[in-house]
């Protein structure tokens, strides 16, 4: 009943490792505390504390880096807490990404002016919260903490987007957001009651040999179906996919600039990230136990698969055509989010191992895209009077020749042109869907590889069709006549910032390296998932 002296010290060593390998959570952690503690004090609202909050996120990832740089002994991987985590290689590639993100975040919103002094304190608290919860998220290894970490995540991200005060449309748009979120999760929370009262427990590995065993037992019982469905409904509304896409659009209209980057990439990150590690361990547990059973293993492609290779499709496609006849910049990148979260789950649909490294190589490209799009978003609406709509980028080659450079680079990399990181991404998630289309046919299911060259064709098409409104924008940019003149008729220069320019071309500079040297950055998202 009690635990005998060896068992005690062996507790206290576990919890003193596990400590230590979550050292990255708990100094985000301790610097939500500070700031809430500084929030305390009114004299406090005459300070930024923005530096507080990228000293913080710095820390972290330090801390998370610090192994890898040689700053102290490297620490074992593995299951942490008792199993309610997984501190793994795919874990420490999404935190690390994540709060690399953070970083970038703090940082624009600093530039941008967005908070001030007096909301600094409880914006950066619900930004730095919001990042604990995905960083959550991607560490998950039991249901419990799926839950936990998703709405560690979506609650900060609720408040989030409806900052901006006095703003209607923000307003209505965090409701939206909160009513549809709480919708997601109960679902997702019946599902995961589903899935613990069929299989007796939710600790992942665990959870994913008893689905293996009742898979090949007797074909896909009805409680792991509906339980398997609605889990994924919940990923699905965080990924944005098609049906669960209807809260992005209104929410990224509505709140500022640098909220919606937060959203479109932080989010996205996640929720792949979660959806990758219940994939992956579902799917290694079934091919363990059907390795002399064809029909076994193909169960799970031939079900999850071709429903999540569906609702790629969709999604992309959606995405795309919708965001064509958009005029509202902050809209236009909504669909193109929803879009990109299509090529995303092209890569999972594959349920491989070269489909989860493909798409965590996307991650980072992505990041570095997507966030410099908005960044130009936000510093375009700062000397445009609030003006979001693609009017308010007309002209801008002559008003800003750098910031148009760094938005040429974004654009082009988010469409999947060489040399830019977005081409090496799309590359490789194209490569993945081709490998396991090819691979399911030699497997003996030929219907399920024709469906992935299919997607295939539909993910080119696809690319093709977004050239229509990313290059709208830069004939905008490059091409019509400036937004705004003078009294000699002169373009009037959009005046910003030494650091903003420095920032946007920063990010182009990373998307045009990476796109060119992407060998190292593939290397480490293949040894990300190897020991899966």
């Amino acid at each position: 009943m009690f635990l005998t002296p060896d068992q005690f010290a062996d507790l206290r060593f576990d919890l003193a490792l596990d400590l230590r390998r979550f050292a990255p959570e708990l100094v985000v952690s301790a610097t939500i505390i500070l700031l809430l503690l500084a929030r305390m004090f009114p004299s406090a609202g005459r300070v930024h504390l923005g530096g507080v909050a990228l000293g913080g996120t710095m820390a972290a990832l330090l801390g998370l880096l610090a192994p890898a740089l040689g700053l102290w002994p490297p620490l074992p991987d593995g299951p942490a807490f008792s199993g309610l985590l997984a501190l793994d290689p795919l874990a420490a590639y999404l935190r690390g990404l994540l709060l690399a993100f953070a970083v970038l975040a703090v940082v624009l919103t600093r530039l941008t002016g967005i908070p001030d002094a007096d909301d600094a304190a409880d914006f950066y608290t619900l930004l730095l919260g919001g990042t604990l919860g995905m960083m959550v998220m991607v560490s998950a290894n039991h249901l419990l903490m799926v839950f936990v970490g998703i709405e560690m995540a979506s609650l900060p991200s609720y408040a989030l987007s409806g900052f901006l005060k006095g703003k209607k449309r923000g307003s209505e748009a965090a409701l939206k957001y909160v009513v549809y979120g709480a919708a997601a999760s109960g679902f997702m929370l019946y599902g995961i009651s589903l899935l613990v009262a069929a299989l007796g427990t939710g600790h992942l590995p665990t959870l994913a040999a008893g689905y293996a065993h009742a898979l090949h037992a007797g074909g896909f019982p009805l409680p792991l179906a509906a339980g398997t469905l609605l889990v994924l409904v919940g990923l699905g509304f965080k990924l944005g996919a098609v049906p669960f896409h209807f809260w992005l659009p209104d929410v990224f209209e509505g709140a500022a600039a640098e909220v919606g980057a937060f959203l479109s990439v932080a989010s996205k990150a996640a929720a792949v990230g979660l959806t990758a590690r219940f994939l992956l361990a579902l799917q290694a547990a079934v091919a363990a136990h059907g390795a002399d059973d064809p029909a076994t293993f193909l169960l799970l492609p031939k079900t999850i698969g071709l429903g999540l290779l569906v609702a790629a499709a969709l999604t992309a496609t959606l995405g795309n055509l919708v965001a064509l006849a958009q005029t509202n910049l902050k809209r236009l990148l909504a669909y193109s989010t929803i879009a990109h979260a299509g090529y995303m789950l092209m890569a999972l649909a594959t349920m491989t191992k070269a489909g989860t490294a493909a798409v965590l190589f996307y991650l980072a490209a992505y990041l570095l895209m997507n966030l410099g799009a908005f960044a130009v978003v936000a510093f375009v609406r700062n000397h445009s009077g609030g003006d979001e709509t693609i009017a308010a980028v007309r002209g801008l080659l002559v008003r800003s020749p750098a910031l148009t450079a760094a938005l040429t680079v974004f654009l082009l990399s988010l469409l999947g042109l060489p040399p830019l990181a977005g081409f090496a991404g799309k590359f490789q998630v194209f490569a993945a869907v081709f490998d396991a289309g090819r691979g399911y046919a030699l497997a003996g299911a030929s219907d399920l590889g024709i469906a992935f060259y299919v997607l295939l064709g539909i993910g080119i098409v696809n690319t093709v069709v977004s050239a229509g409104y990313y290059l709208r924008i830069l004939r905008a940019a490059g091409l019509d006549d400036p937004v705004g003149v003078d009294e000699k008729g002169e373009p009037v220069p959009l005046g910003e910032s030494s650091g903003a320019a420095l920032y946007v071309c920063v990010l182009a500079a990373a998307l045009v390296a990476l796109g060119i040297w992407w060998g190292p950055l593939a290397d480490l998202a293949a040894r990300a998932v190897r020991g899966m």
